[in-house]
């Protein structure tokens, strides 16, 4: 009957094998199948504990097909185990089509806590982590890179690109060159590296030294400004009058006039 499977979700280990717990190592056992975004790569981690589970792979280019089917198996009364190749699925990996899929037919999913990149490198940064912001890879266009960067009003924690570092760091530290920055590379492994220091600091620094590995980048707060946003304001008013939605014509009033848009829309909402 519906239901009387069920999903756990299981996060694993972002470089040492080590990290894994032993309710996801429980839980790996007890599967009737394993959903790996890379079999091969799974297979790794079960063949160091000796847990002999069948696996499946469950990747960006097969999750709405092979999700209906675990659903079915679910619905049979089996219980399915999701994995991605690293750290807690959904975030930045697969898994939210399946979960969404379980919630909708009444399937109990249960996820367990474990490794995270994300988190590791906030705490491992040294910046506030009170309130904080994920945003997945940082973007490649300029313009949607600066907007987040300069709207962001808390800590923000993003995976970048060894290759693409460079140039990111670059845009900060146009930005705003005394912005708190932390690269965080290779986070559990053997040649791990946290480099901390000011976004003009480490943007000099990566000019000419090539990083490599996996990359969280951890960008401070933006600063906030104490600059007159009366023009600006005036402006989002205008367009806000003509039948502009508010959110995003402070996002353009913010692009011409460097005024951050949380603050446009904050003074729109408080006139």
């Amino acid at each position: 009957m519906t239901g009387a499977g069920r999903l756990v979700v299981c996060p694993t280990p972002i470089g040492n094998l080590e990290d894994v717990t032993l309710r996801v190592l429980s839980a790996l056992r007890e599967a009737d199948v394993v959903a790996c975004e890379d079999t091969r790569r799974t297979r790794v981690l079960l063949d160091k504990y000796g847990v002999s589970a069948r696996t499946v792979s469950y990747h960006e280019h097969n999750e709405v097909a092979r999700s209906a089917e675990l659903v079915e198996r679910m619905r049979g009364g089996e219980t399915v185990a999701l994995v991605s190749d690293a750290g807690m699925p959904l975030v930045n990996d697969p898994g939210y089509v399946l979960v969404g899929a379980c919630v909708a037919a009444g399937i109990g999913v249960e996820v367990l806590p474990g490794p995270s990149a994300a988190l590791t490198a906030l705490v491992a940064s040294g910046l506030p982590a009170t309130t904080w912001r994920f945003a997945g890879f940082l973007p490649r266009k300029k313009g949607e890179l600066e907007a987040l960067l300069r709207d962001a009003g808390e800590t923000l924690v993003a995976f970048e690109s060894p290759r693409r570092l460079p140039a990111s760091l670059a845009v900060l530290a146009a930005l705003d060159g005394r912005r708190p920055v932390a690269v965080c590379r290779e986070l559990t492994k053997l040649h791990e590296e946290i480099v901390r220091g000011s976004a003009a600091e480490l943007a000099a620094r990566y000019e000419t030294e090539e990083p490599r590995g996996e990359i969280v980048v951890v960008i401070g707060a933006a600063a906030q400004q104490d600059a007159d946003v009366g023009p600006a304001l005036d402006a989002l008013v205008r367009l806000v009058d003509a039948g502009a939605k508010a959110r995003p014509a402070a996002g353009v009033v913010s692009e011409l006039t460097g005024v951050p848009a949380n603050a446009l829309y904050k003074a729109l909402t408080e006139r």
